[in-house]
């Protein structure tokens, strides 16, 4: 299986980026903090440089909260960013986030002080439009569950010495790292198009059953976790009434309800990805025509 996605408009979104860096004082990445490694775009930091950057972990009450703070003390340790577990829809959580802005660019956004000016960045369906709109205190983006929401740039000055730029999520053109793109479509970021909704499910499911067997069993009502993902995939479509005639089950129809659960948290509070647990990705390829 082969996952691959890379609609148009990102290749016009990363050439907008480019154009407003000169103009940008910080950075705001949104990651998922399911997959905090597979959901950070490294073209995201190539283009950033050296400006300062905070990295937001949202949709933390989807994660494991033991994985999330080992997250948070490894981006603060290792690479020397200061990250921030998040829900983007907890208005006295994201509170956080300007204070924190004024703090690493002082000199900006306070008063009688120039605008700091802040670009939100992040692949899709990450939760940055979210974020953007309990910043605002109403509804200034376009929020969904599926990815590729927001096509175009906008500025949004939040009237407290803070313009932030919001941005398309953007993907990198070539996904090499084939583990990491079935945890990206396993959790939304990926358009449901664009990959084999059975072998994901059959991937996440052999993660899942390692990492956090009773979960499966509490919500799929297992009393023992069979050995195969395939044979925990057909249960989960047998509880479920995914069937077809002859009382088969249908995989297809099985791995898209264990997808919407696992992606709306009804399965538990899951983390695809620890730290450590794999390498960091590689730079991404890029050809003549980008």
């Amino acid at each position: 299986m082969i996952i691959d996605w890379y609609p148009g408009h990102m290749k016009k979104s990363r050439a907008q980026i480019i154009e407003m860096l000169p103009t940008i004082d910080l950075f705001i990445e949104v990651l998922d903090a399911r997959l905090p490694a597979s959901s950070a775009n490294p073209l995201l930091g190539k283009l950033r440089g050296e400006k300062p950057c905070i990295k937001v972990l949202n949709k933390s009450d989807l994660a494991d909260p033991t994985i999330t703070n080992a997250w948070v003390t490894h981006f603060d340790k290792q690479q020397g960013v200061r990250a921030l577990s998040m829900d983007a829809t907890d208005r006295r959580n994201v509170g956080l986030l300007p204070k924190l802005c004024r703090k690493l660019v002082p000199g900006r956004g306070g008063k009688g002080q120039k605008p700091l000016r802040v670009m939100i960045i992040g692949i899709p369906n990450v939760g940055k439009s979210t974020l953007i709109n309990t910043l605002a205190g109403k509804k200034m983006a376009r929020v969904g569950d599926k990815p590729a929401i927001t096509t175009c740039p906008q500025q949004i000055d939040l009237r407290n010495g803070i313009l932030l730029s919001d941005t398309p999520g953007l993907l990198w053109p070539v996904l090499d790292d084939q583990a990491g793109a079935c945890r990206l479509a396993a959790s939304g970021a990926i358009g449901d198009n664009a990959f084999d909704t059975t072998a994901v499910s059959l991937e996440t499911v052999a993660y899942i059953s390692n990492r956090y067997p009773a979960l499966l069993q509490k919500r799929y009502k297992l009393n023992e976790l069979p050995y195969k993902s395939m044979e925990v995939l057909e249960e989960i479509g047998r509880r479920r009434g995914c069937l077809v005639s002859g009382g088969e089950v249908d995989l297809h129809r099985a791995a898209e309800l264990f997808l919407r659960e696992l992606r709306s948290g009804k399965i538990g509070r899951i983390s695809l990805e620890r730290p450590g647990e794999r390498a960091e990705k590689e730079q991404p390829k890029e050809t003549e025509s980008e």
